[in-house]
């Protein structure tokens, strides 16, 4: 993961604020029992255009309001909304290289008591630049099933970003992790792969690729649904989303994650076993740069996908955004 660098600026309390005045108390609702939710958005630099490009903010947007929904918050903000403060936050911080976005809806009340009602939300947004999320996303992860099992719908609901559903990915983890491996593999309560700790999985076996259903407890991943497109509208590749069991990813020919945070990050061992040869597979490989290009804005087909932060003249002098919201 690239070092931590601190942004100059937050949208906070419906507008942009220097960071250090984006601030909420240790009685926090959300700090102390998880009542937040969040996203994960990337954009991305295109040195030949001077762009940098927003990757599907409005459906990002539209899982992160529906995440709220799931804890009865009511958000003032519709998706549009929000992609148009997140680009005007992005021109103050005048970012030119790739970056990370992290949307966030929390409930600031300073109590105490475990509820959902009667308790007022908060949003806050930022963004930074970002590079890879983990090790050895490119050559290809050393991986591990957790013994810890993935929240389920009637626990947490998984399709939702819910902060205080991660602290069941954390245990997973750093478990993974202390144990010298690169990632995890979660699996549901019934015995059936899941996803990895923050991130959804593909394997290829027996001539064709498979993923989870959702119905398994993984996220609506948004890298997902683009991924499942893309093999079958581009790449004419057959996929299918059906349940999966442990031993299948002993067996599968090639693997990987996928999500805004790991993109498409490959896997070659799991369990001190070779995924197919060992190496990066060729489909990972051809499905990694078709999904580089698009990102980047240089395919017409998916542009309208890339939403561009800067004016057509970046070169000029960009006026300052208002400080106040749309709403």
């Amino acid at each position: 993961m690239s070092a931590q660098v601190l942004p100059k600026y937050a949208f906070f309390g419906g507008r942009i604020v220097p960071y250090s005045e984006a601030k909420v108390g240790i009685l926090t609702h959300a700090l102390n029992y998880g009542t937040a939710v969040f996203g994960g958005l990337r954009a991305y630099w295109n040195d030949d255009e001077n762009q940098l490009f927003i990757f599907r903010p409005v459906d990002h947007f539209t899982r992160f309001l529906q995440s709220a929904r799931l804890l009865c918050m009511e958000l003032p903000f519709t998706p549009e909304d929000f992609t148009k403060n997140l680009t005007d936050l992005i021109r103050m911080e005048g970012h030119r290289e790739d970056c990370y976005i992290r949307p966030l809806a929390f409930f600031d009340d300073e109590i105490i008591g475990v509820r959902l009602h009667n308790v007022h939300p908060q949003v806050s947004m930022v963004a930074i630049p970002f590079g890879r999320y983990g090790t050895n996303e490119e050559n290809g992860m050393h991986v591990t099933v957790s013994s810890w099992r993935r929240v389920d719908d009637n626990i947490i609901p998984a399709r939702g970003k819910i902060a205080g559903a991660y602290v069941n990915s954390a245990f997973a983890k750093t478990d993974a992790n202390r144990a010298g491996f690169d990632e995890v593999i979660v699996l549901n309560q019934d015995g059936h792969v899941s996803e990895g700790s923050a991130a959804n999985i593909f394997l290829y076996r027996n001539g064709e690729w498979a993923t989870p259903p959702i119905t398994d407890n993984v996220l609506e991943g948004i890298t997902r649904r683009t991924i499942i497109q893309l093999m079958r509208d581009e790449l004419n590749w057959k996929i299918v989303e059906r349940t999966i069991d442990r031993t299948e990813v002993y067996l599968a020919d090639e693997m990987f994650f996928s999500g805004t945070g790991v993109q498409i990050s490959a896997i070659t061992r799991v369990d001190f076993r070779n995924v197919g040869s060992g190496q990066v597979g060729e489909g990972t490989i051809a499905l990694r740069k078709l999904f580089d290009g698009i990102v980047h804005g240089r395919s017409a087909k998916y542009r309208h996908w890339c939403h561009p932060v800067f004016e057509k003249t970046p070169d000029a002098a960009l006026t300052k955004p208002a400080a106040v919201s749309v709403k």
